[in-house]
């Protein structure tokens, strides 16, 4: 059998490191299907139960791994799946690769069955390059650049492959004649090759330097664009005397026991950030593009400077008056000999003592009591016992405070979520794709029972179909089980003054663990504070993926570091409009607010 159109894809892209892909089949892609099949030894086929996990893997593999993420769908409905996908993937500035069918050439523009208008259709998700091949002369300079700009631009790109394309003799090498492409797959950006080095002008690290020097009262925010740049975030945070905050991306990025680390910014974020960023005359931004101003200093309240890798990026949330392009590490690196040491450490000083006293805080909400069971108190007890090099992934929603929040990172650990998109959905695929990439490291997926009943009871069946193939078998699924779309219920309180409205808020009630069970998994049933501890032990500890099922109460709220005036109404108008969940939620705030100013003395 000659070489087809779709195993030469298949090889090309195998040739630029891709082992593996995420996808679902359908007859749109029967021509590179079959060419997966007879590629099998050299990529793997991940099959999905819907495209839409395709592309959360394929994101999931580039935040984990650093390389180019790739999926698979066929033509019209399975591709339209991959778009809330791909654009976190696009959101988070992730490499993806995106692999879609189409139907037979000869049949387009006719209004033919499923045929869609797919270059448009991803023309926004995928606007960095998006093509279609007509001929195969077209396949290898369509990878090559489809990979070569994902990877360089970290961004999503998008092939599509006309279905009878795909059954077509391949030509690996198009004729040398003019008006033909001669692409090649080795540059200094491939999938496995190293970032070039950028770092600004030493002009503009003066300028940098000596805003910072002037400062008294430093503060740091760093984002993704850190994550392995640890120590030189640490060493330029001494020398400043400066506390760090971590935008959601950046969690993993720095240690959550350093004593000037003060954790998350924003809605979900620490009274020690708050107060840092409130009072701080001086702001050094890192690889973030953290979206909410108002958490941010006032304009004119300090000067600023920014780091990013992407100059679009740049002063858009603060104006920051020294703008430096660059990578994270290096251009830290390359700051540090004109950065002039604190004397004066009391402003470093007052944010330990406000981070001790915040760990204090979060302990002491954990340990309140709760109906039947606290969530933070589930967060808190795990944290002390995350494995060794574990990689945590955590859904959309309240669950995302208590991830910010109550977990301590340490180093070698991997943590992540959908940022930017903030989409439901991505918890538990992520883990999948961490799995895959990691077989030997312990992935927990920290998910709500909305996200978990849109789509992670699903992927609850991908993992029963692969996890025997992982050397440590340890994939441990959370799930927030308090029949509330909880976030959203929340902010209709806070945010809107509306009482919270049950027929689209209270979900259906479903046993999680059961249904792990009934799939050949391990299930875990927790109902009861005392049993949180020895659930957490057993599911650490065995020897199959675990679903650990928490019946939690939906009335302990998340509370924001700085509660504002117009919240304050908003919550006094949800009560007083005869919130359902009145006499549980007004009980558990007042225990939270005492823990606030007096930890432990409730």
């Amino acid at each position: 059998m000659s070489e087809t159109v779709g195993d030469f894809l298949v090889k090309r892209l195998g040739e630029w490191g891709v082992n593996r892909i995420y996808g679902y089949p359908g007859d749109g892609i029967n021509g590179i299907m079959g060419a997966l099949e007879r590629a099998k030894e050299r990529v793997k086929f991940i099959q999905v139960r819907h495209e839409e996990m395709a592309a959360f893997m394929a994101c999931a593999h580039s935040k984990f791994t650093g390389e180019v993420g790739v999926c698979l769908a066929t033509s019209g409905p399975g591709a339209i799946h991959l778009l809330n996908g791909l654009y976190d993937a696009k959101m988070d500035h992730q490499s993806v690769v995106a692999i879609v069918g189409q139907q037979a050439r000869a049949a387009l523009g006719g209004s033919y069955q499923q045929e869609v208008d797919l270059v448009s259709l991803f023309k926004d998700v995928a606007q960095e390059y998006v093509h279609m091949a007509t001929v195969p002369a077209q396949i290898r300079h369509l990878v090559d650049r489809a990979m070569r700009i994902a990877r360089v631009e970290r961004t999503v790109t998008c092939i599509i492959v006309p279905a009878d394309l795909q059954l077509a003799d391949a030509m690996e090498e198009p004729k040398h004649a003019h008006g033909t492409v001669h692409s090649g797959r080795d540059c200094a950006c491939g999938t496995h090759c190293a970032h070039p080095r950028v770092i600004p002008a030493e002009s503009d690290l003066q300028r940098a330097a000596e805003v910072l020097n002037a400062g008294k009262k430093v503060a740091m925010l760093i984002g993704a664009g850190t994550l392995g740049a640890a120590s030189e975030v640490v060493e330029v945070a001494d020398l400043l005397g400066a506390g760090v905050a971590k935008a959601l991306l950046g969690k993993a990025a720095l240690p959550d026991d350093l004593p000037f680390v003060t954790g998350a910014i924003g809605l979900l974020g620490t009274k020690p950030t708050d107060e840092m960023i409130s009072d701080c005359d001086t702001l050094l931004m890192v690889g973030t593009s953290f979206p909410y101003s108002e958490f941010l200093p006032k304009e004119g309240q300090a000067r600023a400077v920014q780091i990013d890798i992407d100059g679009r990026m740049l002063a858009i949330r603060y104006p920051t008056e020294v703008n430096l392009i660059g990578d994270s590490a290096e251009t830290l690196r390359a700051l540090v000999p004109y950065l002039e040491r604190k004397k004066d450490r009391a402003w470093r000083a007052t944010i330990e003592k406000n981070v001790a006293e915040w760990w204090k805080v979060l302990e002491a909400r954990a340990m309140n009591e709760a109906n039947p069971i606290n969530p933070q108190r589930v967060f808190w007890e795990l944290s002390p016992r995350l494995p060794e090099n574990c990689i945590l992934t955590a859904d959309s929603g309240s669950v995302a405070n208590w991830y910010a929040r109550d977990l301590k990172i340490r180093p070698g650990m991997m943590a992540s979520l959908s940022g930017n998109l903030a989409t439901m959905g991505p918890g538990v695929p992520y883990a999948i794709a961490a799995k895959f990439a990691f077989p030997e490291r312990p992935v927990i997926a920290l998910v709500g029972d909305g996200a978990m009943q849109m789509n992670g009871n699903n992927c609850l069946i991908t993992i029963s179909k692969y996890w025997r193939e992982w050397s440590d078998p340890r994939l441990i699924v959370l799930v927030l089980h308090n029949n509330d779309l909880n976030m959203v219920t929340w902010e209709e309180r806070a945010l809107a003054g509306d009482p919270k409205f049950e027929d689209s808020q209270t979900l259906p009630d479903f046993s999680y663990a059961s249904y792990a069970e009934s799939l050949g998994l391990q299930g875990i049933r927790l109902d009861s504070p005392a049993n949180i501890v020895p659930a957490w032990e057993e599911a650490l500890h065995a020897s199959r993926p675990v679903v650990v099922d928490a019946i939690t109460d939906p009335d302990v709220p998340p509370l924001p570091p700085h509660i504002t005036l117009e919240q304050a109404k908003a919550y006094a108008s949800a009560l007083w409009k005869g919130d359902p969940n009145r006499s549980g939620i007004i009980r558990q705030t007042f225990r939270d607010m005492i823990e606030t100013f007096l930890p432990h003395r409730n």
